[in-house]
């Protein structure tokens, strides 16, 4: 059982890479999903909580910028017997923003996001607590590279 944790800016790949690489084997959990929800956060851990609790794995398909938003993931992981893998996806604003121009009616995010993501975003370390960390990168024709985290 897997707690897959997916890090980087708005519009690096993430939900694509889901859809690609997890989608038939791993529940899938985002916030985007809970536009209308008061409280993202707690239903967020609700859902990762009750896909763990029946022995699935989850991925967490959010930008999880900082060490505070993945270490309540990673005790979350932790306290099911999780392997605790992250993603980092490679995050230039550029190339970010281009793709999210691509984007179509709510899909689409503020530029303001990005730019407010890029500076509190901290590339994930084993020292938090991961079993295994990984590089993502849109290669040539929309394919994934990923690499092991070094």
């Amino acid at each position: 059982m897997e707690l897959v944790i997916f890090i980087g800016l708005q519009a690096s790949g993430k939900s694509t890479f889901f859809r690609t690489h997890f989608a038939t084997t791993h529940e899938h959990v985002s916030k985007d999903l809970m536009r209308n929800n008061k409280n993202r956060a707690r239903r967020q851990a609700q859902l990762i909580e009750a896909a763990l609790q029946a022995g699935r794995s989850v991925v967490v398909d959010n930008t999880n910028p900082t060490l505070e938003d993945r270490a309540s993931l990673i005790h979350l992981g932790n306290t099911y017997g999780a392997k605790i893998i992250g993603y980092y996806f490679e995050s230039h604003v550029s190339l970010c923003r281009k793709r999210n121009e691509q984007r179509v009616g709510k899909d689409q995010v503020p530029d303001v996001a990005i730019y407010s993501t890029i500076k509190k975003l901290v590339r994930p370390t084993y020292a938090e607590g991961f079993h295994q960390l990984f590089y993502v990168r849109i290669a040539r024709q929309s394919a994934f590279e990923v690499r092991p985290w070094l």
